[in-house]
């Protein structure tokens, strides 16, 4: 049988100390180690085989999604920081400047190399 979620004073019936669902992290801020907001998860990149998070998926500019870019950064680069409320990339500003990126309405995904790019972008095995 089941059991529901249980909550204390610092976590909401949609997550726990340790989980938490993805509609919640999509809009989340993405900050540097300097504290300045770089963007916001536009969504999360699940491997179908493992169920393990692969990617976040941070957007850049634009309103209203309208002119927006977007960044494939690997799940490892990232740390909650729950002082700021968001993720700190672990990535530096000129090295996150070169990563690769796509405009709305692009699909980069549909090519089974894209993601491995990402990983080797960042100096990651998947």
């Amino acid at each position: 049988m089941e059991r529901p979620l249980q909550q204390n004073a610092d976590v909401e019936a949609d997550e726990t100390a340790s989980l938490i669902a993805s509609d919640k992290v999509e809009g989340t801020s993405v900050y540097n180690h300097s504290g300045e907001k770089l963007g916001s998860v536009h969504n999360v990149m699940i491997n179908k085989i493992s169920g393990q998070v692969s990617y976040v998926v941070v957007s850049f500019g634009g309103f209203l999604g309208i002119g927006s870019e977007y960044n494939a950064v690997p799940w490892k680069k990232l740390t909650f920081n729950s002082t700021m409320g968001g993720y700190e990339i672990d990535v530096p500003p000129e090295r996150l400047q070169g990563a690769p990126r796509y405009a709305a309405g692009e699909e980069p995904w549909v090519d089974p190399l894209y993601g491995r790019s990402v990983d080797d972008y960042y100096g990651l095995t998947p």
